[in-house]
């Protein structure tokens, strides 16, 4: 099997900058998950060997960074690689994941390098590298990078101290949040003012929002302006994740379950910032919104008749469409493999039709097929792009007008244009249309050897036929199938009908960790009835199978 750097969404692991070896720092990130310097610069100088150069001039590279301890030095040695494989630099600075997408946009770039781990805990950090119409890098793209960033180590070369001090410096440099302030905030005001337009309202705050409205950026820079913006635009709304020890630190929405549920008991006594601020209040009103540390997510959060409740992607992506399709729209929705099975099948409950896919888990596969360009290119039209693809985790991709070139469209996930995207549906939707929930259930077993699953070996074999020998002693099952979908390369994904109701099941290894995870859906109105007994026999298989005790 070929060595590969990246995982489901560029590369993370936890720092280590004590690393100086090129060749320790592959071992350590492909046995350890450490992220070091020599990692940036091996990426930064493969970039050049992995690009055909078709220029009259240098091609040019936009990095961006959140605020994690260790990150201008990462960006550092990003740019020392980048120098050295003779692209054009620019630094825009501390900034969301969705903001370098814009970045690399705005400045023409061949490639635009966010550093970042997202969500994962701020001794962690990683890459995470966009092309030069705004989509992510394909996973073929990504191993031919790994394979010379792995051979380029190899090599025997030394970078003068004088040379190395010369190579640090970018082209052009933006200081602190600078760019992020002038630039993210007009962004958004420019996409607001286009789904007003689709959805038919104004934004605007309702009695169903409560006033102020929280808003937790999880210390990304989201914390300098957001909150801001929302109250100078007629939505009262208070910042509370500065107070937060450190990015992602008892704060932000990475650490949600999309089901998550909190008593008042609960709420008060939790040790998340946003959490135990959270007032009683009338039962379905709207009080908080949380962000990932590297601004592309988001998911919000509703008083309930006992506490609070998370809305999660789902049902954000159901009350848009819910919303779009009543002022007259068709739209074609794009869900990962992961979402709620009800989210995309009754589809005869809105107004106007519907298309939809199902795609593996990742937000760039939802822009990929989105996108329905050859090589992922830029979509057009004068007005928006009427898709939308979602997560449950909060992950919502909408297109994005280009910044300088009219009628052309790319397509991004940024936490918050969901936010507003929710808010301007949630004052005009149908609710006895919405989505009604179904059943989904998640496990994992940790600490084992991926190598062991492919999805087409003996051992998933013998998974399949576990499952459906197991579920056939709790219901009558039919209509069984064994497939996957395009970018899960080791995904098992089982459909069938359990007692009539649609029933999905997958299984797939982490591209990040040493996990494999084993999911489980069930359409609203079906019984669940012993589909945790069986999740809990395949899971013990899979521990016996692909564990060393």
């Amino acid at each position: 099997m070929a060595l590969n750097l990246f995982g489901t969404d560029g590369i993370r692991g936890k720092v280590n900058l004590k690393i100086k070896s090129e060749k320790t720092a592959i071992t350590k990130l492909l046995d350890e998950r450490e992220f070091s310097p020599p990692i940036l610069r091996l990426i930064g100088e493969s970039l050049g060997r992995t690009t055909e150069d078709d220029s009259n001039g240098k091609q040019r590279v936009v990095i961006g960074w959140d605020d994690r301890p260790a990150n201008e030095e990462l960006a550092a040695h990003l740019t020392v690689g980048l120098n050295l494989a003779e692209f054009e630099v620019i630094h825009i600075g501390m900034c969301a994941t969705p903001l370098l997408h814009y970045a690399t946009l705005h400045f023409e770039a061949t490639y635009g390098c966010m550093i970042t781990a997202s969500h994962n805990p701020v001794e962690d950090s990683g890459i995470k590298i966009f092309t030069e119409f705004g989509y992510k890098t394909t996973p073929e793209f990504e191993s031919e990078l790994s394979r010379n960033a792995i051979s380029l180590s190899q090599e025997e070369r030394e970078i003068d101290r004088i040379d190395w001090v010369k190579l640090e410096l970018p082209a052009e440099r933006f200081e602190a949040a600078d760019w992020c302030l002038e630039h993210h905030p007009a962004w958004l005001s420019r996409r607001r003012q286009e789904l007003e337009k689709l959805t038919n309202t104004v934004f605007s705050s309702g009695s169903n929002i409560a006033q102020p409205l929280l808003i937790d950026s999880s210390r990304g820079t989201g914390q300098f302006w957001l909150a801001d913006w929302l109250t100078q635009n007629g939505m009262p709304a208070v910042e509370v994740s500065q107070s937060a020890s450190a990015l992602n630190d008892n704060c932000g929405a990475g650490d949600f379950s999309p089901t998550e549920q909190w008593t008042f008991a609960e709420a008060k006594a939790s040790n998340h910032i946003l959490i135990r601020q959270l007032t009683q209040t009338t039962p379905g009103v709207i009080v908080a919104a949380a962000l990932d540390g590297d601004g592309d997510r988001c998911l919000l959060i509703e008083a309930t008749a006992t506490g609070f409740s998370v809305i999660d992607g789902d049902k954000i992506a159901d009350t848009f469409v819910n919303c779009v399709t009543n002022a007259g729209h068709e739209w074609h929705l794009a869900a990962s493999i992961e979402s709620d099975l009800s989210l995309t099948s009754n589809l005869g409950r809105f107004p106007k039709p519907v298309s939809v896919s199902e795609t593996a888990v990742g937000d760039r596969w939802l822009s990929v097929k989105l996108s329905e360009q050859e090589n992922h290119q830029f979509k057009s039209g004068k007005s928006q792009p009427e898709v939308i693809g979602v997560e449950d985790s909060g992950h919502v991709v909408l297109a994005s007008p280009h910044p300088k070139l009219s009628e052309k469209w790319s397509l991004v996930g940024d936490g918050a244009m969901t936010l507003i995207a929710y808010l301007l549906a949630f004052s005009n939707h149908e609710s006895s249309t919405a989505m009604r929930r179904g059943w989904k259930l998640r496990q994992s077993v940790k600490h084992v050897e991926r190598s062991k699953w492919d999805g087409n070996n003996q051992l998933s074999d013998m998974v399949e036929d576990t499952l459906r020998t197991n579920l056939l002693h709790h219901a009558e099952v039919t209509k069984w199938k064994r497939q996957t979908v395009a970018g899960e390369k080791n995904l098992m994904l089982i459909s069938c009908l359990f007692n009539g109701a649609k029933l999905s099941i997958g299984i797939r290894n982490s591209g990040t960790q040493a996990k494999i995870s084993v999911s489980a859906r069930l359409e609203h109105g079906g019984r669940n009835d012993g589909i945790e007994q069986v999740m809990d026999l395949v899971c013990n298989m899979l521990a016996k199978h692909m564990t060393n005790h």
